[in-house]
């Protein structure tokens, strides 16, 4: 924080670009003071006497942009983006690759990864997938045990099935030919929504189409202060609209990744870097936190109690009833900036669940620890992946409730009688889904034989092909868990502690201060 005066007046501002707040000097705070003193205080709107009052503007103009604004716009936003925007693997894919549909499908399969997942992680993820499988084509021809290996990790697991699904309808129903209009995306491929078919169709095939998502609204409701809560219909219909009236027509592929360029790396949720946004001229929510220190500095350079506090001259004319606008039930926080906007519903809570799970090891043949992996059915959560054998727990139990059910499925599997007194148990592991908070009781058994019968769903592997084969991220943690504890016998071997190489004749402290009591 920077600290000065004005006029014997204390004042603290926070420095431009940090937390969407700016920094003001003298005369600055003097031009914005001067501006805000300008505006009259708000009072009852009177209308003469027989005359019928006007009805409240069109807020809808508050909320958009003027022909000049959007020129503005694309030309910043554009310039900026060609200086700034980071080198990632599927945008050098996308600008070399000169064959369309390759190009489309690479974009696809980087915006299905990117969604709900951080650029860091996906690098390494799209590049060994679009080396295994460079073409819609190989991707179709893949087994689904193989997409959820290299999916393995990544987390939304459906998005990987969702992936391969579409790539066979396309080889199938389309003669290997993506669909080449955000409209023929949207309809043909499954688990292929709006935003994703704007991002194919507008970076791949140039369609004039605009793309929302988290990024791209931050943005949008920061520069026209949507302050209503953002998954509305209201607020959704009008950010696509935005989105599509904003979209540049020469490079509209460019302009939505600007867009979202922007949301990730300057317009970020909680530390905006104000000082560094192309845009900032055109953002009312800047506009917002410079008026509002304004007003506060010349309150106390004042200290006039009845003074009028100046309001945005840029506030919408309906804010009661404008189904965009923060509503006055929803407070201003001056600390935030402008990450006050956008603004969420709260979040409905992820429900809590308690699974038993085993760890079962055996000695393989060629000396290696193996373990035994059910594959879960090829529907619901974590379809089709590998895991240890578990029983969800329907409600609360006691510790010998929980053993015997897990017992019991054990059993069900193996085929052979499993005893309580045969677990171990070794700790819980926390697991967070996104809509679960999942706590794995996790218990241990070595040795048991079992009936070996021809089971697809079953297999004993050993702890390389563990990690090779498509294992959530919630089991990796349950093989660390036993790792830590030492229970495995494929584990690394526990650091041997060297013993004190003491003589006949050493003793240690405490047997000597014994000693010393006695001999007084």
């Amino acid at each position: 924080m920077e600290e000065g005066h004005a006029e014997g007046v204390s004042w603290r501002l926070g420095q431009r670009g940090e937390r969407g707040t700016v920094r003001m000097g003298r005369s600055a705070i003097k031009r914005v003071c001067k501006k805000v003193s300008k505006k009259e205080p708000a009072s009852p709107s009177k209308t003469p006497a027989g005359k019928n009052k006007d009805p409240s503007p069109d807020p809808a103009p508050h909320h958009t942009f003027t022909s000049e604004e959007t020129e503005t716009l694309r030309k910043e936003l554009l310039t900026w983006y060609d200086r700034c925007k980071r080198d990632l693997p599927w945008r050098r894919l996308a600008a070399a690759e000169m064959d369309a549909n390759r190009r489309a499908y690479s974009v696809w399969v980087s915006e299905v990864m990117l969604q709900q997942t951080q650029v860091s992680t996906v690098i390494d993820y799209y590049t060994k997938w679009m080396k295994t499988w460079p073409t819609v084509e190989d991707l179709a021809a893949a087994s689904l045990e193989e997409v959820n290996e290299k999916w393995s990790g990544l987390g939304y697991y459906s998005r990987g099935r969702r992936l391969q699904e579409g790539a066979q309808k396309v080889v199938r129903d389309l003669g290997g030919q993506m669909p080449r209009t955000a409209e023929a995306l949207q309809k043909l491929l499954p688990g292929v929504g709006r935003y994703t078919a704007g991002a194919v169709a507008s970076i791949s095939y140039g369609q004039v189409t605009g793309v929302v998502d988290g990024n791209v609204i931050r943005v949008l409701c920061r520069l026209r202060r949507i302050g209503a809560d953002c998954t509305s219909p209201p607020v959704a219909d009008a950010l696509w609209n935005l989105a599509n009236d904003l979209v540049d027509p020469d490079r509209p592929g460019d302009f939505n990744q600007a867009m979202m360029e922007l949301g990730a790396t300057v317009c970020t949720p909680k530390r905006a870097l104000c000082g560094e946004c192309p845009l900032q001229s055109l953002c009312r929510a800047y506009k917002k936190v410079e008026l509002e220190s304004a007003s506060s500095i010349r309150n106390l350079v004042d200290r006039r109690a009845d003074a009028p506090i100046g309001s945005d001259i840029e506030d919408c004319a309906a804010t009661a009833s404008c189904s965009l606008c923060m509503q006055p039930s929803d407070r201003w926080d001056g600390s935030l900036g402008v990450a006050n906007y956008p603004r969420k519903s709260a979040k409905k809570p992820a429900r809590e669940e308690q699974t038993v799970t085993c760890v079962w090891e055996r000695p393989g043949e060629q000396g290696a620890a193996e373990y035994l992996l059910l594959q879960r059915p090829q529907k619901g959560l974590l379809a089709g992946m590998w895991e240890f054998p578990s029983m969800l727990l329907e409600k609360a139990c006691t510790m010998k409730e929980r053993e015997d059910i897990l017992c019991g499925r054990l059993q069900e599997v193996s085929g052979c009688e499993v005893s309580v007194k045969d677990l171990q148990f070794v700790g819980e592991v926390i697991h967070i889904f996104s809509h679960i908070n999942q706590t794995y009781l996790v218990y241990f058994l070595h040795g048991i034989a079992m009936k070996e019968a021809e089971r697809s769903a079953l297999r004993w592997v050993t702890r390389r092909q563990f990690m090779e084969s498509a294992i959530p991220t919630a089991m990796k943690k349950i093989l660390q868990l036993c790792d830590g504890q030492r229970m495995l016998c494929g584990g690394a071997e526990p650091p041997r502690k060297r013993k004190k190489d003491r003589s006949d004749g050493q003793r240690d402290s405490k047997q000597r201060s014994i000693d010393s009591f006695f001999r007084k």
